[in-house]
């Protein structure tokens, strides 16, 4: 149920605090051996992912190495040495997410890496604050095996989608307040980098992101990772409610140059999305069920693409396929797309309300949450 596409490694948020050199990572999982498997993966800064294996040999394994900062990395067990590209994602792998911190990192279980224990003081502030979001995270895997256990015809249906939607929405909510709660009670814990992190990712409000930034303790809020975060708030600010939309130039389908400021004097909503993005396609008939509603009631839509230089053609069927009958454009550069850097796009789907003076008054605006604005707006 998570509906967004996200701008990250599919299994490692690159948060890094300041610390000095080597570490060394001892597991024991059970009694087993070869052919058994450990991955260990984390990134040293946003450009430099790394995965390391080790063997298993009466349930033990190491690593060793050295990171400039602190890191948060997986462990993924590869119980039959099938190779770390043949697991899938799907199969309910059996993964640890945890801290790599200087010195020595001890992980045991009787009998699986997701049922380990850690060693060390961030993963202890790890461990605290995944047992608050644990109840969190217990009612979004019900709410994905009500889903999954529905028939076709029923996932299928829109208002069945809204509704598991608006659920999802609310627990996200309370997963959030935990984060909060948590950066205010442990300004100088490293588990409150990542939790600004994540929340950097659902929020909107850049000036209550700032105000939790100024909890931390003065280290960390000179934090590498930190600072990046306040540099997309900066960003967030350009586009926040109220604020003139800024003007743009890109090409159609066709390749015909289109500007945003071609459409003053109408609300728009600017979507942006991807022929890629699961979330996105799943939200589109709410997107033209609300053009075809207002379209004749000074309403438009002006879609945004973060399609691939090799995936005109996906968008192109995506846009026939999903009856998007509004103007779409694209560089079809990925998510360096000109209009996504300009606007801080770091997850899709996305988009803006812009009223007829060009200033934008909602976002992030979600199956009946667009119908019931528009409908607020054009009376």
């Amino acid at each position: 149920m998570k509906q967004k596409c996200l701008l990250t490694l599919a299994l490692l948020p690159a948060l890094a605090f300041a610390q000095n050199g080597k570490y060394t990572v001892k597991g024991r999982v059970g009694n087993l051996n070869s052919p058994a498997k450990v991955y260990l993966m984390y990134a040293k800064g946003q450009n430099e992912p790394v995965t390391d294996s080790s063997g298993v040999k009466n349930g033990e394994f190491s690593f060793e190495g050295s990171v400039p900062e602190a890191v948060a990395a997986v462990l993924v067990m590869d119980r039959n040495g099938v190779g770390l590209q043949n697991i899938s994602p799907n199969s309910n792998p059996d993964i640890l997410r945890f801290y790599i911190e200087s010195g020595e990192v001890k992980v045991s279980s009787s009998d699986s890496l997701s049922k380990a224990e850690v060693s060390g003081k961030v993963n202890n502030d790890n461990k605290a604050l995944q047992a608050q979001l644990k109840p969190m995270n217990e009612k979004l895997a019900a709410l994905n095996n009500e889903f999954r256990s529905a028939s076709p015809e029923r996932q299928q249906a829109q208002e069945f989608r809204n509704g598991l939607q608006a659920r999802f929405e609310q627990i996200r909510e309370q997963q959030n307040a935990v984060l909060k709660a948590f950066v205010k009670a442990h300004p100088e814990s490293f588990v409150s980098v990542s939790a600004i992190q994540r929340l950097s990712q659902e929020s909107s409000d850049p000036v209550e992101m700032e105000s939790l930034i100024g909890k931390l303790s003065p280290v960390l809020q000179r934090n590498a990772s930190i600072q990046e975060v306040s540099a997309g708030l900066q960003a967030a600010k350009k586009t926040a409610v109220g604020v003139q939309a800024m003007d743009f130039t890109q090409e159609d389908v066709n390749g015909k140059p289109v500007k945003l400021s071609d459409f003053k004097g109408k609300y728009v909503l600017l979507d942006f999305w991807a022929s890629w993005c699961g979330p996105c396609r799943q939200e589109n008939p709410n997107v033209v069920k609300a053009y075809n509603k207002y379209k004749d009631k000074n309403f438009t839509v002006l879609g945004v693409s973060l399609d691939r230089e090799n995936g005109k053609d996906a968008w192109l069927k995506a846009i026939k396929d999903d009856g998007l009958t509004w103007t779409q454009v694209s560089d079809l550069k990925f998510w360096n797309n000109s209009v996504a850097v300009m606007y801080g796009i770091k997850a899709i789907p996305k988009n803006f309300l812009i009223d007829p003076a060009g200033k934008i008054v909602a976002s992030d605006l979600r199956g009946d949450e667009l119908d019931s604005k528009l409908a607020e707006l054009l009376k």
